[in-house]
């Protein structure tokens, strides 16, 4: 583990997040979990996603996540966008905007091609305000739009 993980309390949903999870991202594994009892509910794990560890905690209905920590999932190309992006959606998450999305647990994911960030690190200020403006006006992030209003700028 290293020095510093992310702790992420759920309201009584950590077994079914971390089973989304783990199925959901390649590099991810349930590592330790402890359970109320023999059979009894997860209470706390440690658990894998995509490469990056994180502790988890059944802290009860008194917890909840908001939009102040979000996941950064980077992605290659526009079908792994696409890819995780209808995963989540399938699951019952949100589409919120600019690339955002709230999964049925309540936590927000960034869901961000890699070209876009690409694009925004331009020395060209006006190509970058257009890509940023194309990007607003977006749910679920294109990557050939993004790149249009790239190429269109000035």
């Amino acid at each position: 583990m290293s020095k510093v993980t992310p702790f992420l309390m759920f309201n009584d949903q950590l077994e079914a997040a971390m089973e989304f999870y783990t199925a959901t991202f390649p590099d991810s594994e349930i590592r330790n979990v402890a359970r109320a009892g023999q059979d009894g509910p997860v209470t706390a794990a440690e658990f894998v996603v995509g490469g990056q560890v994180f502790m988890g905690y059944n802290g009860g209905p008194h917890f909840s996540f908001s939009e102040g920590i979000s996941l950064f999932v980077d992605c290659a190309d526009q079908a792994e966008v696409d890819e995780y992006w209808d995963k989540l959606v399938s699951a019952g998450a949100t589409p919120v905007q600019c690339g955002w999305i709230r999964d049925p647990f309540g936590l927000s994911w960034q869901i961000i091609p890699r070209r876009f960030l690409e694009l925004i690190r331009d020395q060209n200020s006006g190509k970058v305000q257009a890509v940023i403006a194309a990007m607003m006006t977006m749910v679920k992030l294109d990557v050939a739009a993004l790149e249009q209003a790239y190429e269109q700028a000035q």
